[in-house]
């Protein structure tokens, strides 16, 4: 990770000294027909978590935080959940593979266990023999786990999706979360984390109730008006 920042701090200096115009503003993620989330489609609120499988901080809000959320906000439909895949490690990329490899329905839950697990598999050395009967536990098949593992395009797909969470978005750390496009960095507590989609919801439904008003006073006058 250092060699990669590193790398980009000397491109930056390069454009510098050789007036290459600087990089973009950030932008914020958007929702791709092939992200795993979960919570009502239109949700007024969409949260997208960048994680790492092998991060304790990642693992501290799934446990802690994530189930007041679902509960609360999730199950009632305010919030949607958008996963993206942030591996710090070969071991989190591994693991990142293996929650892919299962049915779309069944993501958040290989999530839920990996995380759970993750004192076991993420400590040993080969973590594959555990996540292989994480995996079977869930419904993947042995053949469809060692497919999965071999699958380079998947693997690729993954690290792609890490460097543009880096470049377009400035993620540079896990957990890092955009509640309807602000980003929110760290485990936070229950508390302080609701209070961000609280302010989101809030602000996704002023427009809207601005429009009424709006829409109230043009009828008002077109009656005046006849």
């Amino acid at each position: 990770m250092r060699k990669i920042w590193l790398a980009l701090a000397a491109l930056a200096l390069f454009g510098g000294m050789t007036g290459i115009s600087p990089a973009r503003a950030l932008e914020v993620p958007q929702q791709r027909p092939d992200d795993r989330f979960i919570g009502k489609p239109d949700a007024p609120v969409t949260i997208f978590e960048f994680f790492s499988l092998t991060c304790p901080h990642c693992a501290e809000f799934e446990t802690l935080t994530y189930p007041q959320i679902k509960k609360n906000y999730i199950d009632t439909g305010k919030v949607k959940m958008v996963y993206r895949d942030y591996p710090l490690d070969q071991k989190a990329l591994k693991a990142a593979v293996v929650a892919r490899c299962a049915e779309p329905d069944r993501y958040a839950a290989f999530v839920e266990a990996l995380f759970q697990q993750q004192a076991i598999w993420a400590v040993q050395s080969d973590p594959n023999p555990s996540l292989k009967k994480i995996g079977l536990l869930g419904g993947i098949s042995s053949d469809k786990f060692d497919s999965c593992m071999a699958d380079q395009a998947l693997s690729k797909s993954i690290v792609d999706g890490e460097f543009e969470a880096q470049q377009k978005y400035g993620v540079d750390s896990t957990p890092t979360f955009f509640i309807n496009g602000k980003k929110v960095v760290g485990a936070l507590p229950y508390d302080d984390f609701v209070k961000e989609i609280d302010s989101a919801h809030a602000a996704s439904i002023a427009p809207s109730r601005e429009n009424a008003s709006t829409e109230t006073a043009l009828t008002k006058t077109a009656q005046n008006l006849r």
